[in-house]
């Protein structure tokens, strides 16, 4: 399909459709575990009966803990856009660069499902 056309034909909507669906499974999973992994306090070891290095050892589980947090809301975020893009393309307007108008290219959207802007767009900024 030409750059000069509209919009995707609806069998290119449905593959793109698919490889969303599929990118949302995948990172809801991971978000699962970045969720449960911060969430999970029921330690049960005998951790608390050795104080040495215990202030060490507090202060870099607290940092993982926020780092998993923040990848949590980055993920978050991606799933987002992913189903932003899913309404899109329901609204056949999924592939159309918000600046430019022009269609954004396969490949691009097959790397960057939820992508809004095309390459020249990007670069522009």
């Amino acid at each position: 399909m030409s750059e000069n056309t509209n919009r995707y034909s609806d069998t290119d909507l449905a593959e793109f459709k698919e490889i969303i669906l599929n990118k949302i499974a995948l990172a809801e999973e991971d978000l699962k575990l970045l969720k449960s992994s911060f969430k999970n306090d029921s330690n049960n070891g005998t951790d608390d009966t050795s104080p040495t290095f215990k202030a060490f050892e507090e202060g870099s589980e607290t940092m993982s803990k926020e780092a998993n947090v923040q990848l949590a809301i980055r993920q978050e975020k991606f799933i987002r856009d992913l189903k932003n893009a899913l309404v899109r393309i329901e609204n056949k307007t999924y592939g159309i660069c918000r600046v430019t108008g022009k269609l954004i290219k396969k490949e691009r959207l097959k790397l960057v499902p939820h992508a809004t802007l095309s390459i020249e767009a990007k670069n522009m900024q």
